[in-house]
């Protein structure tokens, strides 16, 4: 669950005090999946963990207030729990109409695909059809030279610690995005743009948060299947678990059913703002909802809710998808740094993240008009899912998502 990654729950204690000063609306809270036993046994209050403190309704309401502001248009927050649910929205749909966020609303979840892919693949671990210590190389035979790359196991594609170069695409720069916004990248196509890099370390040496190997993962779940990925998800998770609102689109430009729309702000001209955009707010804005997913596909193309999201949790961390041995992987950060010297925090799919001294694990979503998170204490104990039309897809952490994730392990104000 770390927005933009990771640098927004680093940035978590900078920010965990600062709250909005408004009410914003609240919605009262649908069905919520049942929550029984884990079954591995493990308590979500790790080595050292603060106790959680009762749900904080205030802060969530203040969190969200005053919306759309100057960086995002809206944003649908849901927090469910032993202590209680809370489900609130803020902000408007869409710029045109003013129509306020469902609270069903789907978005675009971004690199919480990852945790979607790495289930997958665990799965097929689980089956005896993929071996987590033998190299990707024999499963996807050709993909990477021979003599460049050393071997890498399914485990590092993982992990992030395989050390395979970042794919050169500049998405998240505006001008690139909008010349090719509804242009179709092949997987392969991809990886082949990313490998003449050469890699970034050797396998297992270091943690390097990226897209790539999970592109390189849904390629593999396709070479161990004969179908394609998304199939896989929909087969092995979305199904068996009802998640009817979450989908994989595949080459579907567009979000099915109720959405917020998503906006990226572009420059005026001298004459006002440019063909295609609309003047909202003292600021131009292009509707970037449609467009190709492409690019992250494996690592980043699905659609949910919130509610579809905090049931794929309660599934995932309940050991109703993987066995135990497979779920620990999802738990289990590498003993080794990141690229910038600080120590990994990230696991297969899931990333380990502390706040107010709670542990949470989770994964963020960064997309053209969403930014998003999800995760939860290892007992389920506290479970967070939020969605914000973010107006700079990953040009700057929206302040709005840091609020969110403080406020949902603030403790309340004294009467």
């Amino acid at each position: 669950m770390a927005i933009l990654h990771r640098g927004l729950w680093v940035g978590m204690a900078l920010l965990a005090s600062f709250m909005a000063p408004a009410c914003g609306p609240e919605a009262p809270a649908g069905s919520e999946p049942e929550v029984g036993e884990l079954e591995s046994g493990e308590s979500g209050l790790e080595a050292g963990q603060s106790p959680l403190p009762p749900l904080n309704r205030e802060a969530l309401r203040q969190a969200i207030a005053n919306l759309p502001n100057d960086e995002v248009t809206g944003a649908l927050v849901r927090v469910s729990g032993a202590d209680g649910h809370w489900l609130g929205t803020s902000g408007v749909a869409d710029i045109h109409t003013g129509a306020p966020i469902s609270t069903d609303a789907r978005f675009r979840i971004g690199s919480m695909t990852k945790v979607f892919t790495a289930t997958v693949v665990l799965q097929l671990v689980a089956e005896g059809r993929v071996d987590l210590d033998r190299p990707v190389q024999h499963y996807l035979p050709g993909l990477l030279p021979d003599g460049v790359f050393k071997p890498i196991t399914v485990r590092q594609l993982l992990n992030y610690t395989h050390g395979l170069p970042g794919v050169p695409v500049p998405q998240k720069d505006p001008e690139w995005f909008f010349e090719n916004r509804y242009h179709r990248f092949s997987p392969r196509e991809l990886v082949a743009l990313a490998l003449p890099a050469g890699p970034r370390f050797d396998p297992g040496q270091q943690q390097e948060y990226g897209n790539i190997g999970y592109i390189v993962a849904g390629l593999l779940i396709e070479k161990v299947t004969g179908r394609p990925y998304g199939e896989e998800v929909r087969a092995r998770i979305l199904r068996p678990l009802h998640l009817r609102d979450t989908s994989v689109p595949g080459n579907d430009v567009t979000i099915p059913g109720p959405h917020a729309r998503g906006y990226e702000i572009v420059p005026p001209t001298e004459e006002g703002c440019p063909d295609g955009a609309t003047a909202y707010r003292e600021r131009c804005l292009v509707d970037v909802t449609e467009a190709s997913q492409s690019v992250p596909w494996a690592a980043g193309e699905m659609i949910s809710t919130t509610a579809d999201l905090d049931r794929f949790l309660v599934a995932l961390f309940q050991g109703r998808l993987l066995p135990r041995a497979q779920l620990e992987e999802m738990f289990t950060v590498p003993d080794v740094s990141d690229v910038s010297g600080e120590r990994a925090s990230f696991a297969a799919g899931l990333g380990r993240f502390v706040v107010n001294g709670i542990t949470f694990w989770g994964k963020s979503g960064d997309r053209h008009g969403y930014n998003n998170g999800m995760g939860a204490t290892r007992d389920l104990r506290r479970r967070l899912v939020f969605s914000v039309n973010t107006l700079r897809m990953g040009q700057e952490q929206p302040r709005i998502a840091v609020r969110i994730i403080a406020a949902a392990v603030s403790e309340p104000s004294q009467p």
